[in-house]
């Protein structure tokens, strides 16, 4: 049977996001077991972050040497194995380490796959960037919807995770195991370079903070849904997992429908709807008296924060003021620190405040977004699939 390079790709994707997805369905088990309150879990969970941050800065030359293939099989199944590792951990000290490992893999991962297919698309003339952040996506709905059915089951955190990473090594090692290098270009050798010291200017601060709005509520979504359940309804797991389900659900489903809705209507109505969206959902969610309504506001969040970064990024690529590389690259830099670090912020507001306040101070930054996408990004609608430009940094598609 013959894969294609790019479906390799898109397999690294998925079960990275799955690896991912996985923990973060059982975050609420995991702070019962460690017995920490959310903002100690949250400080927790900034280990992942710090890896990442590092591995982004220092980490593309060892990419570069390794090279696609040896670099996929240590960042994919890497993180699988460490994550698996979490239930047995005694305390959250001992977490925060195995999450900075997870992280330096994980910003390994980031550069090696959008690198990989950079390459890839200069040598086939294919357009497959937004495809495969969309197999992230769907990667992430799948373990996210499993993960409420296995807690529902009284399935303990420690099978769960076990189980995760026996699959992942399974299917993403033989598949990887046939994967080549393609050969590199100079247009992706000056790119990886770029993102290791570029920073935003000023004309750049619009773009990143549209894209700093769109991660936010991504990182809120993600890291707090089940928590937010248990906690405000003390639902089932079943129905608690579900609003993870949803977010990526329709995170998924948008991420993949977006192009033809942007080409129609262009960047800046497309980018202005989905963050009013995700506005609604956060206030949905902030305010609701019913898990019902909380449920439907994940689910505008999830469909709020889908395509917005992408057409951040394609918005900065087209400015001349700075090569295309190193503005992608900054407000991809800009990004990871908001995807990593807002949802640990988010769980000091809900210690000290509640859970729903941590959804609430989110729309300010959104109203911020809006507010910028009204002039940064403009109307023109893209003549083809490959508009959306391609999302560089970090892992969440």
């Amino acid at each position: 049977m013959t894969i294609a390079p790019q479906h390799r790709i898109y397999a690294c994707f998925f079960f990275f996001a799955a690896t991912i997805g996985a923990l973060m369905a059982r975050l609420p088990d995991i702070q019962t077991h460690l017995g920490v309150s959310e903002g100690q879990l949250g400080l927790t969970m900034t280990g992942m972050a710090l890896g990442s941050l590092i591995s982004l800065t220092v980490g593309s030359p060892i990419v570069e040497k390794l090279g696609f293939r040896l670099t996929a099989f240590f960042t994919t199944l890497g993180p699988a194995i460490l994550i698996s590792t979490i239930p047995w951990l005694p305390n959250a000290p001992a977490v925060f380490a195995v999450l900075v490992t997870v992280g330096l893999l994980v910003g390994a991962l980031e550069i090696n796959l959008n690198v990989e297919i950079d390459r890839l698309e200069t040598h086939t003339g294919g357009h497959y960037m937004n495809r495969a952040h969309g197999f992230w996506s769907v990667g992430f709905f799948i373990t996210a919807l499993f993960g409420a059915v296995i807690r529902q089951s009284d399935v303990s955190a420690g099978l769960h995770l076990g189980l995760v990473a026996l699959i992942v090594i399974t299917a993403a090692g033989y598949l990887i195991y046939g994967a080549t290098n393609t050969p590199k270009t100079a247009r992706s050798q000056t790119e990886a370079a770029g993102q290791r010291f570029a920073f935003p200017n000023r004309g750049l601060l619009p773009l990143c903070l549209i894209g700093f709005s769109a991660f936010l509520v991504e990182g809120a979504g993600i890291d707090w849904s089940a928590i937010y359940m248990r906690d405000v309804f003390a639902v089932e797991p079943l129905v608690g997992g579900m609003g993870l389900a949803l977010f990526a659900f329709f995170m998924a489903v948008m991420r993949l429908g977006a192009d033809p809705i942007v080409r129609r209507y262009g960047p800046r109505k497309v980018a202005m709807g989905m963050l009013t969206a995700a506005s609604l959902g956060a206030l949905l969610i902030g305010l609701t008296p019913v898990p019902e309504l909380a449920l439907l506001g994940f689910a505008l969040m999830g469909a709020g924060c889908s395509a917005v970064y992408p057409l951040a990024v394609s918005a900065a690529a087209q400015r001349t003021d700075r090569p295309a590389a190193v503005n992608v690259a900054a407000i991809g830099q800009v990004s990871v620190v908001v995807f990593f670090l807002a949802p640990p912020l988010l769980g000091f507001v809900a210690e000290f405040i509640n859970i729903r306040a941590s959804y609430l101070v989110c729309l300010p930054l959104l109203a911020a977004g809006l507010w910028a996408s009204s002039f940064a990004l403009g109307d023109r609608k893209l003549a083809d699939a490959s508009g959306l430009a391609p999302e560089p940094l970090p892992p969440h598609g």
